[in-house]
């Protein structure tokens, strides 16, 4: 079975990658950017609707 992925955007400094749902906190979780470490929700890293739709579905 092939393991869904949700596609994560920086707001602050554009890093953009990817990650498993399982791998993340969930979408109402602070996240921090592993690359300038700007705090916010997860739900806002999400690139697209889509990836928040998969996010939540897989959690």
């Amino acid at each position: 079975m092939e393991e869904a992925y949700v596609r994560l955007l920086c707001p602050e400094c554009a890093k953009d990658w990817e990650s498993t749902p399982s791998q993340l906190p969930s979408h109402d979780a602070v996240y921090h950017c592993p690359n300038c470490h700007a705090s916010r929700r997860l739900a806002e890293f999400t690139r697209t609707d889509h990836d928040l739709r998969t996010l939540k579905g897989l959690q």
